[in-house]
């Protein structure tokens, strides 16, 4: 065999090979392949349910003895807000009739007084003006008084006639008029007839508290022209509950009737009171009407004070009753704790209504008779915050 002829068998021998290869290369890249839908659908979502914050496990519940609520037959209630307000016949404003300027206030905003106590001191020109006047007025009747003796001796005498003597009389009650409206007019501005000073006291003309100010020293007051008084005195031994009732609860509502009032402030406390009167302007924006009760205040209500007032009805329904200390007062609501099986409890809201004998309290809604709470709230909260 030639060189040439081994050759050409050599490039015979690869060519078949390659194409052999490119074959296979081929039938490998040239088929097209199948999706599989479930290697490119998304993962399934996992739904995980959020833990209740109302529910709370503890290990040992036999710690946190429980009672049922007992069924309690009562009339049936409204319960509304209100606010602390001065009762406005028994709020008096201070002014002085002087015009002039403050040179010492010796009182404030908040103060309480008693009737008759110095407020401010007031330099006033009209004081000054008008001591003059009383002055001249007792020289003036003085003078007639030396002249009336004057007439009278001279008339005995027979020096002069009657008329002249009934002449000099009358200058003489004109002068004791003229003294006496001096001295009153000293008395209205608020001085007196024993010392010629141009300062004169403004004193509180009832015991009460300082609601409103409006004068601080050198301030300038302008009498019973001025637009606003120096102070504002309440006495606030008797206040008045302003409250606003929904026109659909207007029925339940009576003048004369009576209320407790429960002061957010001391929610262990009740107070009673008087309907007065019921408002005849209905708010058209809110649908209400303001009632007015009128109550004792035995010293903790404060002006501006949120509370709540309870109206008792005629009709007889059926409320739950529990321990006091069974009910949980927290972000301003009232909560209990019941039985939730797997050493849990469930913290469920109520209405709290009145306070019973006994450490007792009603339950108006949100629990049902015979129903288990945890007799001490307060102490299953705290474990459960440590």
């Amino acid at each position: 065999m030639t060189a040439w002829t081994k050759l050409r068998d050599g490039l015979q021998e690869i060519w078949v090979f390659g194409m052999a290869l490119l074959w296979l290369l081929l039938a490998g890249c040239g088929g097209e392949r199948k999706a599989d839908p479930a290697a490119e659908a998304p993962p399934t979502s996992q739904v995980e349910s959020a833990q209740d914050a109302t529910i709370v496990t503890v290990s040992h519940p036999e710690q946190f003895p429980m009672t049922a609520a007992e069924a309690r037959q009562a009339t049936s209630q409204l319960v509304v807000t209100g606010v602390v307000a001065p009762d406005i016949s028994r709020t008096v404003p201070v002014i002085s009739v002087a015009a002039g300027r403050v040179v010492e206030t010796k009182a404030r905003l908040g103060d309480t007084v008693k009737k008759g106590q110095v407020l401010m001191r007031v330099q006033s020109a009209d004081v000054s003006g008008a001591f003059s006047d009383y002055r001249k007025a007792v020289a003036d009747e003085q003078l007639a008084n030396t002249q009336l003796e004057r007439a009278k001796l001279l008339y005995d005498k027979g020096a002069i006639s009657q008329n002249d003597l009934q002449t000099s009389e009358n200058a003489e009650n004109k002068a004791k008029v003229d003294v006496e409206t001096a001295r009153e007019h000293l008395r209205v501005l608020g001085s007196g007839t024993e010392h010629p000073s141009g300062v004169v006291d403004i004193v509180a003309p009832i015991s009460g508290v300082i609601t409103d100010q409006q004068v601080t020293n050198a301030a300038g007051v302008q009498g019973l022209a001025a637009t606003a008084n120096p102070f504002t005195i309440s006495d606030l031994s008797s206040v008045w509950i302003l409250c606003d009732v929904y026109e659909n609860d207007l029925a339940n509502v009576h003048v004369g009737e009576t209320a407790d009032i429960k002061l957010s402030a001391y929610p262990d406390k009740t107070f009673g009171g008087k309907i007065s009167n019921i408002g005849s302007v209905l708010d058209p924006s809110i649908r209400t009407v303001k009632v007015r009760i009128e109550v004792k205040n035995p010293g903790l209500m404060k002006v501006g004070m949120f509370v709540s007032a309870i109206f008792h009805g005629q009709k007889e329904e059926t409320h739950q009753v529990v321990p006091a200390s069974a009910i949980l007062h927290l972000h301003d609501r009232d909560w209990v704790y019941v039985a939730a099986g797997d050493n849990k409890f469930k913290r469920i809201e109520i209405r709290a209504g009145a306070t019973l004998p006994n450490n007792t309290q009603e339950v108006l809604s949100g629990l049902q008779s015979g129903q288990k709470v945890v007799t001490n709230a307060l102490v299953l909260q705290n474990t459960v915050e440590q």
